[in-house]
């Protein structure tokens, strides 16, 4: 019977119910929006930097990341890749050889990072096919390179050109190559777009005179939520020779940059949400009000103020997780729509933005906790608002309350 009337109480008064409806499906898609935007762009931020570069962990020999260079590589073998991949953490690993080098055509030259990879352990990990944007993706056997697209931009090459790679190689021997493009790539941060050329592990090992040897293992991860905790349990295992370290301690700016990110938008969505919390108070208020001579009859023909407050309760609670659930439904095809066509930013901002190796786009974000979450957050909001009626009735005055 309370249900019955309190389903009919809502519709008696159609336009009270839907502006008191429509505060709440807006704060949930505002709410949503603000939320979906800031986990897109710090997962994108993290993805464009440690998906498809440094990987969440890597191994090196202890020493290389303070001084990379050939001589601190190791000689990979088939004892370690055991160790490495026995943790139940571990799904696979990639190996590379990286060094730097001089990049050069005909009339330009600019330093660069040289990386040598297996073609399709590195697409596993990094999904480095899926960034070329001309030409084709190396094979295991190429005598041929990737270049970024930055670089070939300043080397004015193309696919089908030459390039000419300069170098020291192992124990100071000399590197030099000439490579002819078969594709380039292109990331979304800026300082990786501009200095990356990608060979095949044994043409590298080749050029810089280093047989079977490795600068590091990227890891794939079971887990990539957890790469801190995977990195101290290998180093417990692998001893001294070895050095495993997570982004956080390869990248600290990025990590420190998130971490930063997530203190900026903790605040910005207080603020966010107590405007919502007014927003939607202004209307309860306005709801009580109107009613005010309503609940007056009501407690002055005998009805109960407590049952007539679980009254109340009910149609706030309806009102809540409809407008609720019409937030959810209202804001899944603009987060869609939004997740498949991010906003590009153009001009001076575009600028400011790739000045701080950043990709001047705003990604959204798909992921479930996105709409749950927020929708949870503000239907907390309105039914903790919802008791404020509740003080009211128990206040109420029933001669008074006609009377006014």
């Amino acid at each position: 019977m309370y249900f019955k009337l309190s389903w009919r109480n809502l519709w008696r008064n159609k336009r009270r119910t839907l502006i008191t409806m429509a505060s709440i499906v807006f704060a949930v898609l505002l709410s949503i929006l603000m939320y979906s935007v800031k986990d897109g762009l710090l997962d994108k931020m993290k993805e464009n930097v440690v998906s498809f570069y440094t990987g969440y962990v890597q191994v090196h020999k202890h020493g290389y990341w303070n001084e990379k260079t050939l001589d601190n590589t190791f000689e990979q073998s088939n004892t370690l890749v055991r160790q490495i991949i026995s943790h139940k953490e571990v799904a696979d690993l990639v190996p590379r050889l990286e060094s730097f080098s001089l990049a050069a055509s005909e009339k330009y030259s600019k330093g660069c990072m040289v990386v040598g990879i297996d073609p399709e352990k590195e697409n596993a990990v990094t999904h480095l096919q899926r960034k070329v944007v001309e030409g084709q993706y190396l094979e295991e056997n190429d005598r041929a390179v990737l270049l970024t697209e930055g670089l070939a931009n300043y080397l004015r090459l193309g696919v089908g050109d030459t390039l000419v790679v300069i170098g020291q190689g192992y124990r100071g021997v000399s590197a030099a190559g000439k490579y002819v493009i078969k594709g380039l790539v292109k990331f979304g941060s800026p300082d990786l777009n501009a200095g990356l050329v990608y060979l095949p592990l044994k043409e590298a090992q080749w050029l810089y005179g280093a047989p079977e040897r490795l600068s590091a293992f990227v890891l794939l991860l079971e887990d990539n939520d957890r790469p801190r905790a995977t990195a101290n349990k290998l180093r417990e295992d692998m001893g001294g020779e070895f050095e495993v370290m997570s982004w956080q301690t390869m990248i600290p700016e990025l990590d420190q940059v998130i971490q930063g990110e997530d203190k900026e938008t903790v605040i910005f969505l207080f603020v966010l949400y107590m405007l919502i919390t007014f927003g939607i108070f202004g209307t309860i208020l306005m709801m009580t009000l109107e009613r005010k001579f309503e609940f007056g009859v009501l407690v002055a023909i005998g009805m109960k103020k407590h049952i007539l407050s679980q009254v109340v309760i009910m149609e706030n609670v309806l009102i809540s997780v409809l407008g609720a659930l019409g937030g959810v439904t209202l804001s899944i095809p603009f987060v869609f729509y939004l997740y498949k066509f991010p906003i590009t930013m153009t001009g001076s901002l575009a600028e400011a933005y790739e000045n701080f190796g950043i990709e001047p786009i705003f990604y959204f974000s798909v992921a479930p906790e996105v709409f749950y979450s927020q929708m949870l957050v503000v239907l907390i909001i309105a039914l903790v608002l919802s008791f404020y009626p509740l003080i009211k009735i128990q206040q109420l005055d029933p001669v008074s309350a006609m009377r006014d």
